[in-house]
């Protein structure tokens, strides 16, 4: 296929399909390529990539803008399992109301940047990161504010700039206690739009079906495999590092700092995280990511936990294990089988930042390694924690 035929106004479909097809070539560059497994994890990411993408192209206007979902526990591709995240498009030379509750989760904010991750290449950059908790709210936790490049005259209210490259706002939300607490309800509006929202083009869905399936679906899958793997051939295998917002190359004004690792075990061993807790830290977590960087199943495995999920020792410290199978204590991070892959974990607006001692050893070895006064959790009682983490998840607005 030349250039003048992908320039053409509209191609027949199976010329747009045909953009997907250089996407089979990332195979190459996943950790243990030549697992069947693997390969068909891939072609479910890709699925998923180009399901995301409608969103973000075809439901993402600067001039009529809406909150598309983002990242949740469908689109995969290394969310916070706690976090629901929105996007919507917006331009830098325009004006834009916000309205609406913050509700009651730990953690509600926004960004803005010029490229979101997959819609080009580099991502980047990011202009501001903006904690709702900053801003003058109601007693009911209602509050309006408005992005533009310059304060409006006259106005007093809430006001957050945006800078003139600005394409995006992102929103994001940190939940602890799932389907139990107020989400944050917004809207969005631009505030010197055109009169009436024109139909989409057939030039425009020309554009947007070329960028759409020749580049998002391959773009995104391409960045998610390379965040696997340079923390691999970093050497932090089975052995965390700490990074900050800021070494991520996000700007200096979102306090939250990250510990990751790539991890590998074998079918009969298992994983133990060992960390300090900071004396201050209103939200935290660690999560298990496949070696795709998606964060494997939330919902129907207890693969991620957080402050409040999780249950701290009698030292003070918190401990959780790794592994394929059902340790039988309550800190457990399920695999879902998957032998390699990453943890990742995260401290926001935290006193310190511990950063987790991890240790392999032979699952059938596991209780001699940990403090002999962790209780054990029946089969029954694990049942009751995956159903509560089923319902909570899905009482959560992520649509």
């Amino acid at each position: 296929m030349t250039q003048n035929t992908i320039d053409a106004a509209l191609l027949d479909w199976s010329q747009y399909v045909d953009l997907l097809k250089p996407a089979h070539a990332l195979i190459e560059r996943i950790w243990e390529p030549q697992d069947d497994a693997t390969r068909a994890a891939l072609y479910r990411q890709l699925v998923m990539n180009i399901a995301q993408g409608y969103f973000l192209y075809f439901q993402a206007d600067p001039d009529f803008p809406d909150w598309a979902p983002f990242e949740n526990s469908v689109f995969l591709a290394q969310p916070n399992p706690d976090a629901v995240y929105y996007y919507t498009a917006v331009r830098g030379d325009r004006t834009y109301r916000i309205v609406g509750e913050r509700g009651n989760a730990p953690v509600v904010g926004f960004a803005t940047g010029k490229v979101m991750i997959g819609m080009g290449d580099p991502p980047g950059p990011g202009f501001g990161n903006f904690d709702v908790d900053a801003l003058q709210r109601n007693d009911d936790s209602s509050f309006e504010v408005i992005f533009s490049r310059e304060r409006p005259a006259g106005y007093s209210g809430n006001w957050l700039p945006l800078h003139p490259d600005a394409r995006f706002i992102l929103l994001r939300q940190f939940s602890y206690d799932w389907g139990r607490e107020r989400d944050a309800r917004l809207a969005i509006e631009c505030l010197d739009a055109p009169k009436v929202r024109p139909q989409i083009s057939v030039a425009k869905t020309h554009e947007l079906l070329r960028d759409l399936l020749g580049g998002y679906v391959e773009r995104l899958s391409k960045l998610c495999i390379g965040a696997v793997n340079r923390t691999r051939d970093a050497g932090f295998v089975n052995k965390m590092r700490l990074t900050t917002f800021q070494d991520l190359g996000n700007g200096g004004d979102w306090p939250q700092a990250y510990y990751e690792c790539a991890y590998d075990i074998a079918a009969d061993e298992a994983l133990i995280l060992e960390t300090e807790l900071p004396q201050q830290c209103p939200y935290w977590n660690v999560q298990v990511i496949d070696r795709l960087w998606n964060q494997v199943d939330l919902v129907h495995h207890q693969s991620s936990l957080n402050g409040l999920q999780a249950r701290v020792d009698a030292d003070g410290k918190f401990r959780a294990v790794l592994s394929h199978q059902d340790p039988g204590i309550h800190n457990w991070l399920d695999t879902t089988g998957e032998t390699r892959g990453m943890l990742i974990g995260r401290w926001y607006r935290a006193s310190s930042h511990p950063t987790p001692a991890l240790k392999v050893v032979p699952f059938a070895e596991l209780r001699r390694h940990l403090p002999a006064n962790i209780p054990t959790i029946t089969p029954q009682e694990r049942a009751a924690a995956l159903s509560k983490r089923r319902i909570g998840a899905q009482l959560r607005r992520r649509w």
